[in-house]
């Protein structure tokens, strides 16, 4: 009987583009081994025909790129939720996954009857979904006949905070928001406040403190924990992470760091979703700009400002005279609308700012803009797709982070990996001076671009023969092998 891989993609067609670019990595190293993606037919935040265009554009890549990988797609039944659920985005996420429970359980019941499954590989749904609710069944074990393994797709450092939550949890009576700027420690990170604890953790009595409370200890029980890290990048988290440090009272599963993996196909696929005439138009402006010289500020997907907010913004940008790159999202409660620049931005900003800034409206193509060597710097909200990008292709940081994990990732960048600066805020509030200092600083500061230099080529090395991602890789898939 032939040998097989399966993957699983939370809900969201990111999650299925990372999924398919794993998969894809995996087939190029052993395109004898067929690997199987389990898709929905919808999901809770897209419609069918949007998952549906982003599933041919992956298959159109494939084909285009290399044929013979054997990677295939097996749908899983429709599913109906209670209308309460779809009203609501985060039940319906994990209402979504909890129902699915029986379609994958009898798709991988279908798929070994012609092949031996080696390994079940989950996506770890990540912080900045739940708010409101939880459940153990998301992280149902599924079929114990076949070993489980977790993709976390955040940053190590984050991976070693949620390996060490009950721990802590049994330290730490009271709710982290009750502890303000209390200083907490975690095996292989910076010191972190209270405050900058994940948004659902704060609160012990609420149910996503409970659900990542039970997430915590499902980890450890899987077969190995997949990250799209490397070595050089997060040394002390994965050292604590494989010492045991974070599990103490239990053996800790494997960690394969394996990254930093492709962006150019979650890019190519989020361009087809977008204006590709926005693509061309950032591109041939930066070509126009002196090496080095753009600041660059996006903010992710959910990276939505106050009008007051955007206005700080522009005030400190114009104030640096330094050339940038703005995208600009629509306020909070209007994320469906088109943002009216000339409205939400200070009066004739964009006219006394045309010969040295762009400002485009809600996307941008930001791997190719980090890519291009006329950006100096890079102001993100410290996602950790954001960061490894900025990494990968050796741009300098502000961290001005948003939600979920990502006060965490910021600490960690700052103080750990030293690839940043941190941009300061006051009751989640950021000046327009705070603006103007940071991005004068983040565009001078000759050491730190050096540094995020240095680490362009070590990330380029971790994936050499020898390299730190490679062997981790090659360990990986000799466990499914045994």
């Amino acid at each position: 009987m032939k040998e097989s891989i399966v993957l699983y993609p939370a809900p969201g067609s990111h999650q299925i583009i990372s999924m398919v670019e794993l998969a894809k990595l995996i087939c190029q190293h052993h395109p004898n081994l067929p690997i199987t993606i389990l898709l929905t037919t919808s999901t809770p935040f897209e419609t069918s025909t949007t998952s549906s265009s982003h599933i041919n554009l992956i298959s159109s890549d494939q084909n285009q790129t290399n044929p013979n990988l054997p990677i295939s797609f097996f749908t899983l039944p429709s599913l109906h939720l209670h209308q309460s659920h779809i009203e609501n985005p985060v039940e319906s996420a994990i209402e979504f996954m909890r129902l699915n429970i029986p379609n994958v359980l009898q798709a991988l019941e279908t798929i070994s009857q012609s092949s031996k499954v080696l390994a079940f590989i989950k996506v770890v749904i990540k912080s900045n979904m739940f708010r409101s609710l939880s459940t153990s069944s998301v992280h149902h074990p599924y079929d114990p006949q076949i070993p489980t393994y977790f993709y976390f797709t955040s940053c190590a450092s984050a991976l070693a905070l949620f390996l060490y939550l009950p721990t802590i949890h049994n330290q730490t009576p009271k709710s982290f928001i009750d502890l303000n700027d209390a200083v907490l420690h975690f095996p292989g990170l910076p010191p972190l406040r209270a405050s900058q604890m994940p948004l659902p953790l704060l609160d012990h009595g609420g149910p996503a403190y409970e659900y990542f409370l039970n997430f915590a200890a499902c980890l450890p029980k899987s077969q190995g924990i997949i990250t799209n890290t490397f070595q050089s990048l997060e040394p002390s988290a994965i050292k604590a992470i494989s010492n045991g440090s974070c599990v103490p009272n239990h053996q800790t599963p494997p960690i394969f760091h394996i990254g930093p993996l492709n962006f150019d196909a979650k890019n190519r696929a989020s361009s087809a979703c977008e204006d590709r005439s926005t693509s061309t138009k950032c591109l041939m402006w930066l070509d126009k700009q002196p090496s080095q010289s753009v600041v660059f500020l996006c903010f992710g997907s959910r990276g939505a400002f106050s009008e007051a907010q955007l206005s700080e913004i522009a005030m400190g940008l114009e104030r640096s005279k330094q050339r940038f790159l703005w995208v600009v999202r629509s306020p909070p409660g209007l994320s469906s609308v088109e943002p009216d620049l000339e409205i939400l931005l200070p009066k004739e900003f964009l006219e006394r700012t045309k010969n040295r800034g762009l400002v485009v409206k809600s996307w941008a193509p930001q791997a190719a803009i980090l890519r291009h060597g006329c950006v100096g710097g890079f102001v993100t909200h410290c996602g950790w797709n954001s960061v490894l990008e900025a990494v990968t292709y050796g741009v300098p940081m502000a961290a001005w982070p948003l939600y979920a994990e990502q006060a965490v990732n910021g600490v960690v960048l700052v103080e750990e990996m030293k690839l940043g600066i941190p941009v300061e805020s006051k009751e989640g509030f950021v000046s327009a001076e705070e603006v103007e200092k940071k991005v004068s600083l983040l565009m001078d500061e000759k050491s730190l671009r050096e540094r995020s230099q240095a680490m362009k080529a070590m990330a380029l090395a971790a994936w050499n023969n020898g390299g730190s991602s490679f062997t981790s890789f090659s360990k990986m898939v000799t466990s499914w092998k045994q």
